[in-house]
């Protein structure tokens, strides 16, 4: 399955790379000089990675309690809340536990933050190009629809390029000190999975992480642009003088884009994270932390893994740690569009995600 998975992750993310370039290159007719556009593109990359980085070094402590929530033992509850679960970590890990795994997390985050931001940008471009080709109507604009799934294709793209780093991160996240064995950093991690359980195991999970990515990367360009759009346009409540939105309200639409994203695609995040600890022969260990030799659940598939989790936790299983990803989400989404923005202007770059 994971093989399978592989092959068709590549292939789509192949056939839309592709599509986005022809429609660039149909709309655009005459090219740009190559240095000119290779630094613009470069300059894209860096404001999607610095956004990427910002916004989650930001709400580390509340990541690392996310993850720890949604894969613990039922059977050996550590963590029972996200005020109680932040002093635990504190108490039993210093203020260094609060940001385990966050070198990782960034290192995976940057790249996936840059890819995201630029792919959402070209696929715009192209379906853009494709609605009005169809229509007939050059100056037709992208519609809510549209931006959901130019945010799909960027977030497919994206989760595909930079997933073994997020198998890594979340292992290297619920690893405690009572672990039996221990990573010792991404390489290390990556070659140790390599070495034990194969390449394919890169891709444990994949499959429910796309299914999740394309309503939760979707949605959030689909919100945060529709709302920014709205809002010049309507002008309500006087909250908008000109046609360029202030830092608040921009984080208010990054929050509120956020809040519908995680919401619809949470169920999935949790199966990801469990499907990725399938194979790892300390995973027991690290979720318990009791130092007892515990049974591991095996996941046979993203269907197997939902029917496991509900009938034996409940359907509240799918929902663990949602709590601390709210309030972890909000402001790093809206961390993100803003700064992701500013660095634009910084950098003077002319092409912004809504052109």
């Amino acid at each position: 399955m994971a093989s399978e998975d592989v092959k068709s992750s590549e292939t789509a993310v192949s056939r839309i790379v592709n599509l986005a370039e022809e429609a660039k290159i149909a709309s655009e007719g005459v090219k740009a000089p190559a240095g000119i556009a290779w630094l613009t593109i470069t300059k894209s990359l860096l404001a999607g990675g610095v956004a990427g980085g910002v916004s989650r070094t930001a709400v580390a402590p509340l990541e690392r309690l996310k993850i720890l929530l949604q894969v613990q033992n039922p059977h050996s509850i550590k963590y029972n809340g996200t005020v109680q679960g932040l002093k635990y970590i504190w108490r039993t890990e210093g203020f260094r536990g609060l940001f385990k795994g966050n070198g990782t997390n960034c290192a995976r985050i940057v790249p996936n933050s840059a890819v995201k931001f630029y792919s959402y940008e070209e696929a715009s471009k192209g379906i853009l190009w494709l609605y009005r080709r169809q229509t007939g109507n050059e100056d037709a604009e992208l519609t809510p629809v549209l931006r959901l799934g130019a945010g799909a294709c960027a977030g497919i793209i994206a989760m595909s390029a930079t997933y073994p780093m997020d198998l890594v991160r979340g292992r290297l996240t619920v690893q405690s000190g009572s672990s039996p064995s221990q990573y010792r950093g991404i390489a290390h991690a990556l070659a140790t999975v390599l070495r034990e359980e194969g390449p394919r195991a890169l891709y444990k999970g994949w499959l429910p992480s796309v299914i999740g990515v394309v309503p939760y990367v979707g949605l959030n360009f689909a919100v945060y642009e529709s709302l920014k759009d709205w809002l010049v346009k309507s002008r309500p409540f006087g909250l908008v003088e000109d046609t360029e939105l202030g830092v608040a309200t921009k984080l208010a639409c990054g929050a509120a884009a956020g809040t519908v994203g995680q919401t619809v695609a949470y169920p999935l995040d949790v199966i990801r994270r469990r499907m990725q600890m399938v194979g790892w022969k300390d995973a027991s260990a690290v979720v318990t932390g009791d130092g007892k030799s515990q049974a591991r659940l095996e996941y046979t598939g993203m269907v197997d893994a939902f029917r496991k989790t509900v009938r034996h936790e409940g359907f509240r299983a799918l929902y663990k740690g949602l709590v601390p990803n709210s309030v972890k989400v909000v402001p790093s989404i809206a961390i993100a569009f803003v700064t992701y923005e500013v660095v634009k202007d910084v950098l003077k770059v002319e092409m912004r995600i809504s052109d």
